[in-house]
């Protein structure tokens, strides 16, 4: 502990006679120096004093690329990647310029939330990795790209499910339906696919069940289908016997209403057996 003080005194005053020399050449490898050795915050100060004094030389471009780097490992990501995206529209042809665009898309993915919030910044990570992929193709990083990728998406198939499923769970059927229906539209590798398919199924079905009776008959069709969907899809769910269930209902009610159309007696077949 005493020498962990003792050392950061002779920092701090290591960096005060530097302020005080006001030798921009001199702070300027100083900056890197600190840098390197994982004083942030001093490299950081270093470097936002001298970019003025750089402005418009051969050493602006490292004075900003140092900066969005001190940002970036703080965790000030909304910071490096306004820093990073200046870099890129000015420095186009930087040798630091691969380096400079990875960290910008990482930035976006260390900020992207949970899946219950707002996935704007998700959906910029998403797009910034792949514009990265597509600018280097050979770049080690390729691996790490491609399973932070999935995880991006994988935010996005959650999030989908997560707001049709609140339809469901506040009985708002019909939102629901068309929730689940455009989720599987926009996502149809969702690994959320099965339990979507099956709540449309319940939704149709409840739907049909609390309609007034002039709607019935549409909508226990509705659910038929939604029913008819599902098996084809995943015959041996978890679900099944609670779809056919939901089927034979839907099947019964359609059946009687046919018996009242056409002037004849209903028999439930299921009944006499």
């Amino acid at each position: 502990m005493i020498l962990a003080t003792l050392g950061l005194m002779a920092s701090c005053g290591s960096y005060n006679k530097l302020l005080k020399a006001n030798d921009s050449d001199q702070m300027y490898h100083a900056a890197i120096k600190y840098y390197e050795e994982g004083d942030l915050q001093h490299a950081l100060q270093l470097f936002q004093e001298l970019a003025p004094r750089y402005a418009s030389t051969m050493r602006a471009d490292t004075i900003m690329y140092y900066t969005g780097c001190c940002f970036y490992k703080q965790g000030s990501f909304a910071t490096s990647a306004t820093i990073f995206d200046e870099y890129r529209r000015t420095y186009g042809r930087s040798p630091l310029l691969e380096d400079v665009e990875y960290m910008h898309a990482m930035g976006y993915y260390f900020s992207s939330p949970e899946p219950s919030r707002d996935q704007t910044t998700t959906l910029q990570a998403i797009r910034s990795i792949e514009e990265y992929m597509e600018h280097y193709p050979d770049s080690p990083k390729m691996a790490i790209c491609e399973q932070r990728l999935e995880e991006l998406k994988g935010k996005l198939y959650d999030k989908s499910f997560i707001n049709a499923r609140t339809y469901y769970k506040t009985k708002r059927y019909k939102a629901a339906i068309i929730a689940f229906r455009n989720a599987l539209g926009e996502f149809p590798d969702t690994p959320h696919r099965e339990e979507m398919l099956f709540l449309m199924l319940d939704s149709s079905y409840k739907l049909a069940e609390n309609s007034i009776q002039s709607l019935q008959v549409d909508r226990y069709l509705d659910a038929m289908d939604a029913y008819y969907n599902f098996v084809s899809e995943f015959p041996d769910s978890k679900h099944r016997k609670a779809a056919e269930r939901m089927q034979r209902a839907a099947k019964k009610f359609l059946a009687r209403h046919n018996a009242v159309v056409e002037g004849r007696e209903y028999v439930d077949d299921e009944a006499e057996e």
